[in-house]
Parts: structure tokens; sequence; C-alpha cells
């Protein structure tokens, strides 16, 4: 059968020599190699054209041979000379660019290719005046390849509809005028201008206009997102009822659509194990089966004085039982069904292999803020020590002016609603300088003259200012901003978040999918940590972490003796980026996520709503069910008829079956995979 033919704009090194010339969307015409059924191992020579020509070639070639094989059956024996001739005629028609392939494939060094097998098989039946059996096997052979067209066509549609999210032309103001450009040719700082129902085509910040944005082909989500001014906008989805002026602040290539496009494409680069374990079992179990075949065809005639057309016929028969395009071919389509089917859905999985690994999950370990809770932080409460509320305000939005975290920008959202005349966040970075900061405890700067530290009391500089106040120290739940002014107390500030509204139903689903392991990592307080923890029903919480901390609690999931699955990581953070990385599967919040998450993620979930982690597992456990389905049912049935044809008890028209049959219904099985 025809190889699966991938979306990738690289070239990947394969175990066969096909290529595939085709016109990308950019178009750059270029040479792309294709693996034969997950690089089986076979050659392979088809080129993909216009698929519905191909489609309807295909179909009139069938008709006419079937047209031609009834033909033949319906004429009387006498002259055999003119059934063998309409019979000849139909056996060229359903099989001419079978043998071409195979001769192509010869000339290559690949004797055990598909097209090889099945020419000998059908040349060989043909020779001993089965001439039914070889057009049969040749037409079943072509209506195989287009179910799989078919099924690959599904599955590269559910995956390319990203593909066309990537405008091709930006509007951009220069000199006062709109010119259409090329999105490439944008620079960061230019004005953009996006119309009513136009894609956004580079990421930036809307600085005039409002609008509600379909972010669907990104998210999944149905429900429009309303922007307006100072907001950032996604490249990708599209402004639906207003005009919006941005400032661009990424290239097309460092924009977050590109991103998203790259990790579809590259997607299938990561093999799960059962593709991988398909690829060598391909290179060892056809060359093995040829020499079965061989052996069925000589030592019977040779040693026991057996008939020659008899088991020539059953060897035969062997080989086109032998193809493995059933598994070749269904497998991979299964995961690759199940990441488009996962994309479609707002959720964009790396490669089949993390796949498996969700499918496996026994433990999930998240970070708190912007993971499970909203990463939306108000000021809630100032306690002044020797200053007003307003100088700690101030102080602490100094010290945050340089910082986009969120507690950072709660603090300077408070600074200017507090004061009509406050100075914004670029101003009040301007005026201050020895900024030096500290991760997960906190920053230092030099302010007015003072010596600023804003921070956890796990920073030195306040750890010393409040070492002899310890009764100031609140105990309300809440992240506490501590302040110190020249080595002495200033206050503190109490910032609380908002659990997410789905959190505790997502957690719930995912102990009902059988992981009970859920644990919080989080470097907020302990108090804060715990009564989310609680409130969530989750089995556990670790606070007051740094970034190196909540890989060491990590590894011990990983390591603990009764772990009997994978470990999960959900995080948003730069701070989450190794242990992200460190996971079995790392899964980002990508709507809220930094960059630096979503790279080191496996997984990346486009609208940050957590009952897509559970959605997730399903698709992926879907997934690797409907692919061991297809192994068990395509070896089950051809190791069973290659033992009856071995006996002489299936025929030829039973081994089109175990391979063409066997194919399609795997191929329709793995088509399940697009359906989540």
């Amino acid at each position: 059968m025809k190889n699966n033919e991938t979306i990738h704009d690289h070239e990947h090194e394969h175990d066969c020599d096909c290529k595939h010339e085709h016109a990308h969307e950019h178009h750059h015409d270029h040479d792309h190699d294709h693996g034969c059924g997950v690089e089986c191992g076979c050659g392979c020579d088809h080129h993909h054209g216009d698929e519905p020509g191909e489609r309807r070639k295909s179909l009139i070639i069938i008709a006419v041979s079937l047209a031609l094989l009834v033909t033949g059956l319906l004429l009387p024996e006498d002259p055999a000379w003119l059934r063998i001739a309409v019979f000849a005629a139909g056996y060229l028609v359903s099989g001419g660019e079978v043998l071409l392939g195979a001769a192509r494939n010869l000339i290559r060094g690949h004797f055990l290719a598909e097209d090889f097998l099945m020419a000998i098989a059908s040349l060989g039946a043909f020779a001993v005046g089965e001439y039914p059996e070889a057009i049969a096997v040749m037409v079943l052979f072509r209506i195989g390849e287009l179910f799989e067209e078919y099924a690959e066509e599904r599955s590269r549609r559910s995956v390319e509809e990203l593909m066309t999210l990537r405008p091709d032309r930006a509007t951009v103001l220069r000199d006062g005028q709109e010119v259409l450009v090329d999105p490439e040719d944008v620079l960061v700082g230019e004005t953009i201008i996006v119309g009513v129902g136009e894609r956004i085509p580079l990421d930036g910040v809307v600085t005039d206009g409002e609008s509600f944005l379909d972010t669907s082909a990104l998210t999944g989500e149905s429900v429009p997102r309303r922007i307006g001014v100072g907001e950032n906008a996604v490249s990708g989805c599209i402004s639906t009822n207003g005009r919006l002026t941005l400032r661009v602040t990424h290239t097309a290539e460092d924009s977050s659509l590109q991103k998203i496009l790259e990790m579809v494409e590259h997607a299938s680069d990561r093999k799960s194990r059962p593709e991988a374990m398909i690829r060598r079992f391909a290179r060892y179990y056809t060359p093995i089966v040829v020499a079965l075949a061989v052996l069925v065809a000589l030592v019977p005639p040779i040693f026991f004085g057996g008939a020659f057309r008899t088991w020539i016929y059953r060897a035969l028969t062997f080989l086109v039982v032998s193809c493995p395009c059933a598994l070749v071919i269904s497998v991979p389509l299964s995961f690759f069904g199940g990441i488009g089917g996962a994309s479609r859905a707002g959720i964009l999985v790396k490669g089949g292999s993390y796949l498996e690994l969700l499918a496996n999950a026994s433990a999930l370990a998240c970070d708190k803020t912007g993971t499970l809770t909203e990463g939306v932080f108000e000021v809630q409460e100032i306690v002044s020590i020797n200053h007003s509320e307003q100088d700690v305000l101030r102080y602490a939005a100094a010290a945050e002016s340089g910082s986009t975290h969120p507690i950072a920008t709660s603090i300077l959202k408070a600074y200017s609603q507090a004061e009509a005349d406050a100075s914004d966040a670029s101003e009040l970075r301007g005026r201050t300088s020895d900024v030096r900061e500290f991760a997960g405890k906190g920053v230092s700067v030099r302010f007015e003259g003072h010596d600023i530290a804003a921070g956890s009391l796990s920073l030195p500089a306040v750890t010393e200012a409040f070492a002899g106040h310890s009764d100031r120290v609140m105990d309300a739940v809440g992240t506490l901003v501590y302040v110190a002014v020249d080595g002495q107390p200033a206050g503190v500030i109490r910032i609380a978040d908002r659990i997410k509204q789905n959190a505790a139903e997502a957690l719930q689903a995912l102990r009902d999918l059988g992981i009970r392991k859920t644990v919080l990592l989080t470097g907020d307080r302990r108090e804060v940590g715990e009564t989310v923890a609680a409130e969530l029903g989750m089995s556990g919480s670790y606070t007051e972490l740094l970034p190196g901390d909540k890989i060491t609690h990590l590894t011990e999931l990983l390591e603990a003796p009764d772990r009997n699955g994978s470990v999960l990581f959900v995080g948003d953070g730069i701070n989450d980026s190794p242990v992200l990385a460190a996971a079995d599967v790392g899964i980002a919040m990508g709507g809220l996520g930094s960059d630096a998450a979503i790279e080191a993620a496996d997984v990346v979930i486009m609208n940050d709503d957590l009952a897509k982690i559970p959605l997730a597992v399903r698709i992926a456990r879907k997934t690797v069910r409907i692919a061991r389905e297809n192994i068990i049912f395509s070896l089950g049935v051809k190791f069973a008829v290659l033992a009856l044809a071995a006996l002489g008890l299936a025929g030829m028209w039973m081994a089109v079956f175990a391979d063409v049959g066997v194919c399609v219904l795997a191929i329709l099985n793995a088509l399940r995979t697009l359906r989540y």
C-alpha cells in the first residue's frame, strides 16, 4: 500500500528510497522522504499529485479491471486464447503500476518491497493458470489503497487545519499608510492593523480598539474572548467584531502561532513504543516469511514427492498473506489520528510516545499559580510598620517594576489604583538602580536613595529586617510580600489568588481515571499551599519550594517503589521549565504559560483549561487501545491464514482478505482516534 504521507516540511531519514515531490503551503518545492508504512524498509514509488484526480483514476482502473474479470469468467473455455487474453488485459490494467513499481524497487535493491511481493504472487498465480485470482489480488490491492488514502487524508486534515491559521499577509502602518506585506517582513515594534473577520498575523499588544477574538482553532474553545487596549493578542485568532491596532511583540518566526505549527509538524517525529516495535518487527518479519514461502514451494516437492504446481500456489498464497501493511499503516495512523484529534480539542501533543505515556499515567504533580489558580492576584491587605500603607505600596511597586510576575503585576495595579497620579511601571523602573533578583525569593533595588527589598522571608535582606518583628507576620491565607527599607521592616502586603472554577472537577476526573496520587508543588507559603491542596482533595502538598526543590520532589515520585505508571507534571511558569522537562510527561498551560515552559513541555493545553488534562488522558488511552486492537487483530488473522495457506486450506482469496481486507478493517478502526 501507499506510504503514510505526513505534513512535515523537512527531510527524515528512512529505510525507503521513495521521493515524493509536492509543494508546501509556503510554495517551497522539495523532495520529501517518506517512510513506507512507518519506515518499514520497503521501497515505494507512488507519486502524490492531484489526489482527487488520482482517486478518480484508481476508481476507473478498478471498474475496468472488474469488467474484464467478469467478461473473462463469462467467456467459454474455448477458444482458450481469447479468455486468457481478456484475463491478461484485466491483469495489466489492474496491476500495471504495481509491476512497474516492483521493477523500480528491484533495481534499487528493495527485493522485499510490498509491490515486489504482490507482483511475484500475482504473476505466479497467473503462470499456474489461476487468472481470476491474479486479477483479484491486484484489484483488491487497489481498493485497499483507496481506503488507505482516505484514512490518511482524514488524519492529515485534522492536523493540517492548523496550517491554514498562518495568514499570508499583514497590514502594516508605515509612513501613515496601510501596506500589505508578508508577515515575515514585519519587525518587532511596528504597528499592524487587523480588520473585522481577519486573522491576527503576529503576536502583539493592542494599542487601539477592542474586539472579541475567535480562538477556537487554537484552543478548541467556542466562546469568543474579549480583548482591549493593553492586552496581548495571539497570532492565529480572528477578530470577530472590531478593528484592532497592534504593536508587534514577536516576529513571525518567534510568534505563538509559528511555535504551535512547529510542534504539530514535528509531532510524529517521536515514535511510540508500538510504532517502534512495528518498525523493527517488519524488518525481520518480511524476510522470514519470504524464506518460509520459498521452503513451502521447494521442500515438499523435492523431498516428499508433492506436485510443484500445488506447492508453488501455496507459497504464492503465503506471500500475499505475508505483506505487513495492516500493521505498518494502521498503528502509526492510530497515533497520528490521536495527535490530530487532540489538536482539534486545543491539546498539542508533541509525539506518539507522549500519548502512550499519558495513557499510562498514575501520578500527577501540579504547580499552583496559573495552573490550579487563576494567576490573577489582587492586593487584599497591607500591614504597615513605621511607614504609611501608601509608602509600603509605593516601595513594593518600585521594587517589582521590572518584573512581569503575576504578583508584581498585582502590586503595580494596586499602586496605580491607589494614586491617580501614580507613575507607571516604566517610569518607576527608570528611577531604580542596583536591581538584583533572587529566584523564588524576591528582589532588591535602590530607589529614591533607599535600599528596598521585597519578597518572601527567605530573601536575606527581608529575613534580617524582620528578625525582631515576628509578631507582625501575618497568618492569613495568601501570598505575603515583605517590604524592607534600609534594613528595617516597612510592611507586609497580602496578595490572594483564586482557584480555577473547574480545578476540583478536573482533578476528580483524573482520580476517576485511576490517577490517584495528585501532589501540589508550589513556592508559596505552607498555609496557602495546604489550603489549596485540601480544597481540591489532593494527596499532599510541598510548599515554599525553589525550582530545584520541585525537581527533588518530582524525582521522589519518579523513583517511588510503588510507582506503577508515568508521572505527569503540570505547570506554566519559567521556573517550571526544568520540572516539565524532568517529568515523564510535562504539560504546559499554553494560554498564560511562558515560552520557556511551552518549549520544555511535551503536551501544551492551549487555553489553560484544566478539564483538557483528563480529556488528553482519555484521548491517549483510546489511541493506545485502538493501536493494540489493530496489532492483535492483524497478527492473529495473518498467522492463522499463514498456517492454513501452508497446509493448503487457504486459497488466494482468503490470502487477499488476510492482507488487504485486514488492512482496510484496521485502517477504519484507526480512524476512530479522530473522534474525541
